[in-house]
């Protein structure tokens, strides 16, 4: 038997599958390695020795699983309170709030190009660890995207997944709790570490389904977008891009630019959400009035009175006459005519193909092309999309391109939409838009 590590106790009985899941799955219960006893050992680590000695551990495993608890509801920056993490064998969660606490070791195997991170929904968690510490942890693998390539549907939550394939309830008592209090209740830690210990079994069973139907490189993708720094830089310069379909004409899109701009940097200097700057709906109703006046300003109907003649009430207004004076040819354009000309009718049709598709291979229809990709596909062959390219073309685009030129039909068949394809088309290949 393993002897203890300094500080770790808290031994917990080892996770199984219930005894009605398949087959398939029920042969990834964790098991011990030979000659040792299983355990878990749980706690609450907040000194430093403690932390660096559970990741010398952890970085003998080809993998680990890890977790977040955060706060964003008042502040424009996560705010980390614990920290889960497992490997086949431990399991503890770190207290990220304690006082002269150094992260350092847990950053060090974050970046362990030797040990696979495994996430569920990664993105706010991987946020989190790049405003600490400017890394992405690599290699990754999110069971929610890994789930999605399964047939799982789209975006699943942790608790379903687990539901399905670790044949478990979790206790989501404590979902919601004040996780920067001290000190954590054992339901508090027993909730954190569940999100990491039954995340192990559900990492092995969909990374073996991924294996044995040969579609672990469909990852790829998905893994390359959540490993960008780009994904969580959080620049004001581009914080209009999310509200740009709102603009009507390019003087909207000017005075959006610099108001969202504005804005966000306000928000992150201050360290609090947006909304606490000006809401989304008031940000963009001054884009579009765009007032030139403090008299103006304060006359819009959402406008929070008094706000007008305060320091953000002359900021704003600054960023108004920005907006107005930049030159319109400079601008990115206005996009919203894509679906015009029939364009609508084939990305309905686009549609129905993707649901066919997504429901005949078990994947997510999400993964394999969002609504923006069929509208560019609608209106150009040879659209940079990634529907059009590697497996999602075998899968869909190629199809999708018979489809839209005639190549291709849809019917019903037993109250199922199947596809009927010419022998043209067949002999062709993908010749169109290829």
């Amino acid at each position: 038997m393993k002897s203890k590590p300094p500080g770790l106790g808290r031994r917990l009985k080892p996770l199984r599958t219930g005894t009605a899941a398949p087959a398939f799955f029920a042969c990834f219960a964790l098991a011990p390695a030979p000659g040792l006893h299983y355990e878990d050992f749980m706690r609450l680590i907040s000194d430093s020795g403690e932390l660096a000695a559970l990741c010398q551990t952890l970085a003998q495993y080809a993998y680990v699983t890890v977790d977040t608890e955060f706060l964003r509801e008042t502040t424009f920056w996560p705010k980390v309170c614990v920290i889960q993490v497992a490997c086949d064998e431990r399991a503890a969660a770190i207290d990220a709030l304690a006082e002269g606490l150094d992260l350092t070791p847990f950053f060090d195997l974050m970046a362990n190009p030797n040990v696979t991170k495994v996430f569920h929904a990664a993105r706010q968690d991987l946020e989190i660890i790049w405003n600490l510490a400017k890394l992405i942890p690599a290699p990754l693998f999110d069971t929610q995207v890994a789930a999605m390539v399964c047939g799982y549907g789209d975006q699943i939550a942790y608790g379903e997944l687990a539901q399905s394939l670790c044949k478990v309830t979790l206790d989501k008592s404590s979902r919601f709790t004040d996780w920067s209090r001290r000190p954590l209740s054992d339901a508090q830690i027993d909730y954190a570490i569940a999100d990491v210990t039954h995340l192990r079994d559900i990492y092995h069973c969909l990374r073996q389904k991924l294996e044995t139907t040969g579609r672990l490189h469909w990852l790829a993708d998905e893994m390359a977008t959540l490993s960008s720094s780009d994904t969580y830089e959080q620049r004001p310069d581009k914080a209009w891009e999310r509200h740009a379909h709102r603009a009507r004409k390019p003087r909207d899109l000017a005075v959006l630019m610099e108001l969202a701009g504005w804005r966000e940097q306000e928000a992150q200097t201050r360290d609090v959400p947006r909304s606490r700057v000006l809401k989304d709906d008031i940000m963009i109703e001054v884009a579009l009035a765009a007032p030139r006046s403090v008299e103006a300003l304060g006359d819009l109907r959402a406008f929070p009175r008094g706000m007008e003649r305060s320091r953000a009430g002359v900021d704003i207004l600054a960023a108004i006459e920005r907006g107005l004076a930049r030159d319109p040819k400079t601008l990115p354009r206005i996009d919203r005519e894509r679906r015009s000309s029939g364009g609508g009718a084939t990305v309905e049709l686009l549609k129905v193909l993707l649901r066919q598709v997504a429901e005949k291979e078990g994947v997510a229809a999400k993964l394999i092309a969002t609504t923006e990709d069929l509208e560019a596909l609608a209106a150009d062959d040879r659209a940079d999309i990634a529907a059009l390219k590697g497996w999602r073309r075998e899968l869909f685009g190629a199809k999708a391109l018979h489809l839209k030129h005639g190549r291709l039909a849809l019917t019903v068949e037993n109250h199922r939409v199947v596809t009927l394809e010419y022998l043209e088309a067949e002999a062709g290949g993908e010749g169109v838009g290829a």
